[in-house]
């Protein structure tokens, strides 16, 4: 990999990717921060359909504070990891009114000391509510990676966010972000991918990839 091939790759996303924008429905910082932290080993389509009751009965950090987590978990229930998920959103709630008067900080290192957020959540809050150049790496972006190029049998998802970084100019990290994982979530898939339709074929190391 190097830049000029990454700079293809990433025009000829911007001609199949036509509106690259977040899938996640959020209204501001505190639903913006609960849903990604509710997002693990799920979808965005099934997050969406919790997250539009549970912000309905919850709509700010000191309602979800007070929550059982018996009601929140029934809520989410749908998500898998209900209960886990549950505590997590109900302490992160606590930790924002206690320690920053009901605010998502906006600081990477405080972030990620909130429960259920990690390197991934805390540069998809920065990204998509700060607008501060980041880097998510999640599944789709890890197999993006790989079948284009950036690293070879590589799974790490911080070591990948460090190679992207690397080929791809800090004011594109947003944009290319979110071309990568809605190629990979509807084009390049992870089985059956649309290989004979694809327009990055030429730069696609796939080794089991069908062209009929």
């Amino acid at each position: 990999m190097n830049k000029k091939i990454s700079n293809e790759i990433l025009n000829i996303l911007k001609t199949i990717i036509i509106n690259p924008k977040p899938e996640l429905d959020f209204n501001n910082n505190f639903e913006l921060v609960v849903a990604v932290a509710l997002s693990a080993q799920t979808t965005d389509k099934r997050v969406n359909e919790v997250t539009k009751i549970l912000f309905e009965k919850y709509k700010t950090p000191y309602d979800l504070m007070n929550a059982s987590v018996e009601d929140v978990k029934n809520i989410i229930s749908p998500l898998g990891l209900a209960k886990n998920k549950s505590n997590n959103i109900i302490n992160l709630s606590k930790i924002l009114v206690e320690k920053y008067n009901g605010e998502v900080p906006g600081i990477k290192e405080e972030l990620i000391k909130l429960p259920g957020v990690g390197n991934k959540t805390a540069n998809v809050v920065l990204a998509l509510g700060f607008n501060v150049p980041a880097f998510p790496v999640d599944t789709h972006l890890i197999r993006m990676a790989n079948r284009l190029g950036y690293v070879k049998d590589e799974t790490n998802p911080n070591s990948i966010e460090k190679i992207y970084k690397k080929y791809i100019d800090e004011d594109q990290w947003i944009l290319a972000h979110h071309l990568f994982l809605l190629f990979g979530r509807y084009h390049c898939k992870a089985i059956s991918p649309d290989c004979k339709n694809c327009k990055l074929i030429n730069y696609c190391r796939y080794k089991d990839k069908k062209m009929i």
